[in-house]
């Protein structure tokens, strides 16, 4: 397969792809760990107390995208400094321009300039192959450099496998391989309500695309002055991935066979490719093709949306004092997305990660960091005392003060429950060109919405994607 010959190449096409949506030298050795005490006469020894002041003195430096989960990392930064002795600096980066900034320093290799990232997991299928991301499961059993009550268990399972990657196209490929990075703040997709709105219609959320379609419709019919559904249309990777490429999944629709044959143009996938743009002309908002996370969500939350189909948390920031519309305020409900016609639900996530640089000199330094940052007391503090409502832990969502946080807000807890009892994944399929494909699968989308033929444009789309799988040695025949 020729597929890792082009990786570094590859990588300098998608960084304008990738929108929205330390220094040289060996790694040194990490200081040992404390020896053990010999036992005591007729005793057994104590185990040594996990060091995390063995990197004292080190500096390590952070590149962070512009998000609430950044903002409550920053905050308690004072605190994993005074646990450990280092020095943490960072760069915050907004996110339409922090992927370029992540892809081009990676590529400076030994000379890069920071030890961890924040990544999402689909920028492993990427990254990885590169060489850029270090595997982290060497450091994850060492019981001299993790602490024994990190409880890499208690990572949800779903989050775990969808990071875990043996560098080889195809959805068997997914959780296996090498934890390139660890999950840290994670979003399901959801349907998002004004739930004051819908009983004033005489409505209830939808279970199906063909509700969902109607629902939309009539919640813009009732409400003529806003969108009846907000959801992405940008010409843009992330369009696919939050309500589109749930629905899509629920509805048993694939992304690529087990061959890596694109699978765009199927019968579902132009079933359910139909009824979407059509809701979103009869019932979406009008600047549809430029609507990005940002905007679907702002619209939301400014009283402009009645509906919201994207991540579950986008929801919740816009149901806040400060940046709610009063008319909003306290008047979102959460539900599932529908369900496909077999009755499956079938969610696709988002996970914001942080992921070791392999260029870093100081590995063993920020492995210290990586796992304090993924650790139960932080993560605790984030859900609790900042934004970070989606925990990547399951002792956090049994945590009863996060659970009377949540409580607050209508049917959150009750729509997760339900979507992580289903099958709540990545629903894409692994493979290294994921951004560019993806990205051409939104330009698809546009120009059905724009009037071209659904069944003919598709096909034009697995054509093109067919001939970039092949000259990439992913395709198989």
């Amino acid at each position: 397969m020729r597929v890792r010959n082009l990786f570094v190449a590859l990588s300098l096409l998608t960084v304008f792809a990738m929108l929205l949506g330390a220094c040289a030298g060996a790694a040194p050795a990490a200081p040992a760990a404390p020896a053990a005490e010999e036992p005591a006469a007729g005793g057994d020894a104590a185990p040594a107390a996990f060091d995390w002041g063995m990197c004292k003195g080190t500096e390590l430096k952070l590149l962070l995208n512009q998000h609430p989960y950044q903002q409550a990392l920053v905050g308690e930064l004072p605190v994993f400094e005074e646990l450990t002795g280092m020095k943490v600096t960072y760069d915050v980066v907004p996110e339409q321009n922090y992927f370029d900034k992540v892809t081009i320093d990676l590529q400076a290799g030994e000379s890069s300039t920071y030890d961890a990232f924040m990544t999402g997991a689909y920028m492993i299928w990427q990254y990885a192959p590169a060489g850029w991301m270090e595997p982290l499961e060497p450091y994850i059993n060492d019981p001299a450099k993790t602490n024994p009550d990190y409880d890499f268990e208690d990572i949800l399972p779903d989050l775990r496998n969808s990071e875990m990657w043996n560098l080889q196209p195809g959805s068997a490929n997914l959780g296996q391989g090498s934890q390139y990075a660890l999950p840290w703040g994670w979003e399901a997709n959801a349907y998002m309500y004004r739930k004051d709105l819908m009983d004033a219609a005489g409505l209830k959320p939808p279970t199906t695309l063909d509700e969902l379609v109607d629902v939309s419709k009539k919640l813009k019919e009732a409400n003529p002055g806003m969108a009846g559904i907000d959801v992405r249309g940008s010409l843009n990777w992330a369009t696919i991935h939050p309500g589109f490429m749930t629905m899509y999944s629920s509805y048993g629709c694939v992304d690529y066979d087990e061959k890596m044959h694109p699978q765009m143009n199927s019968a579902c996938a132009v079933e359910v490719t139909k009824k979407w743009i059509d809701m979103v002309k009869s019932a979406g908002p009008e600047a549809w093709t430029t609507y990005t996370w940002y905007q679907a969500g702002s619209d939301f939350g400014a009283g402009k949306g009645a509906s919201l189909f994207d991540a579950d948390i986008l929801g919740y920031f816009q149901n806040q004092e400060g940046t709610a519309a009063p008319e909003v305020l306290g008047n979102v409900a959460w539900a599932p997305g529908p369900l496909g016609p077999d009755g499956q639900l079938k969610t696709n996530i988002w996970i914001w990660s942080l992921a070791m640089n392999a260029g870093s000199k100081n590995k063993d330094c920020t492995w210290l960091f990586l796992q304090w940052a993924t650790g139960k007391d932080f993560l605790t503090t984030g859900a609790t005392k900042y934004s970070m409502v989606n925990p990547v832990r399951q002792s956090i969502w049994e945590n009863p003060d996060f659970q009377a946080k949540m409580a607050e807000q209508t049917d959150y807890l009750e729509t997760f429950n339900t979507i992580s009892s289903n099958d709540m994944k990545i629903q894409f399929t692994p493979q290294p060109l994921f951004f560019e494909t993806t990205t051409e699968w939104a330009q698809a989308l546009q120009d059905i919405y724009a009037g071209a033929d659904a069944q003919e444009r598709l096909d034009k789309l697995v054509e093109s994607l067919t001939v970039q799988l092949k000259d990439a040695g992913i395709y198989q025949e």
